[in-house]
């Protein structure tokens, strides 16, 4: 269990070290393309030292990675601002969004697929304004008008990877507690209703609620995420978000343990088509 950044910096590694063995170079061999001491290779394929996206670039054109897909995720994970796709537009909020954050919008906004558990809110990519303006004031304290209308503007931005090409695919499964719950009051709910009514139909999301009458379920001590990567599946991560930071799980274990009660909880939750009619029913009575 380790913070984002450590964890990066290992999966990057170990995705250098795979590309070199593919690549028919030895550690040594490797270090002498690029003009370092074997150390430097050792110490970044081990994760124990960080690496400049430059030297990233250089090592996948040691390697002859021509994959462009490929070579941009690398080169997120090792901080780069300069990769195309979806660009790092986070980055002008940097005064105002802590680290993890950061880390966290990083690998949702290169992610293929997002498998997420919530309890207690509505996913952030689903949020209306007025909705996140609402769980954003309650969630941190002492906040002014000015930092209160950064993070709700970074919270609707991020729903642009929906939109994207491709766009992220996410498949979310929502305790009753989260429809419950009146964040904002009678008619900021409503229109939170609608807005996943909507989402809910679309083809790249996937909504499921998870009644109370399923009782105690895997999900019951709390929410998480799955990232996936479609080109580079030992890259996926799990997170799991606390008032303060938030602990990222890479081991294959706990990626076929959370994998294994996502399954679970979809199972015992309503099929997508069931929670539109819920959501519908819940809607008109809003």
């Amino acid at each position: 269990m380790q913070h984002g950044p450590a964890v990066r910096r290992r999966k990057l590694g170990a995705e250098l070290r795979a590309l070199r063995t593919s690549a028919g170079l030895t550690s040594g061999e490797a270090a002498r393309l690029v003009g370092w001491h074997q150390s430097k290779v050792s110490r970044i394929e081990t994760g124990a030292s960080g690496v400049k996206p430059a030297d990233v670039r250089l090592l996948l054109d040691a390697y002859r990675v021509a994959d462009a897909n490929l070579r941009e995720l690398l080169l997120v994970l090792a901080g780069s601002d300069e990769s195309g796709g979806r660009h790092h537009w986070w980055h002008a909020y940097r005064g105002v969004l802590p680290p993890t954050y950061r880390d966290f919008i990083s690998l949702e906004s290169q992610a293929s697929a997002m498998r997420t558990l919530e309890t207690s809110v509505v996913p952030g990519l689903l949020q209306t304004p007025e909705y996140a303006r609402a769980v954003t004031r309650a969630a941190v304290d002492g906040l002014d008008d000015e930092r209160l209308d950064a993070l709700v503007e970074v919270r609707l931005a991020r729903q642009d990877i929906l939109r994207a090409q491709p766009p992220l695919e996410l498949s979310a499964v929502l305790d009753e507690a989260v429809l419950r719950r009146e964040v904002g009051g009678p008619e900021v709910m409503a229109r939170q209703l609608k807005r996943l009514l909507e989402a809910a139909r679309l083809p790249q999301v996937r909504l499921q609620v998870l009644p109370f009458t399923a009782g105690a379920h895997v999900g019951i001590t709390g929410p998480f995420v799955i990232f996936s990567f479609s080109r580079t599946s030992d890259l996926d991560v799990v997170v799991l978000d606390h008032l303060t930071s938030s602990l990222y799980l890479e081991r294959k274990e706990d990626l076929q343990a959370y994998t294994e009660a996502f399954n679970t909880l979809r199972i015992h939750a309503l099929s997508p088509e069931d929670s539109l009619d819920y959501l519908a029913v819940m809607g008109d009575g809003a």
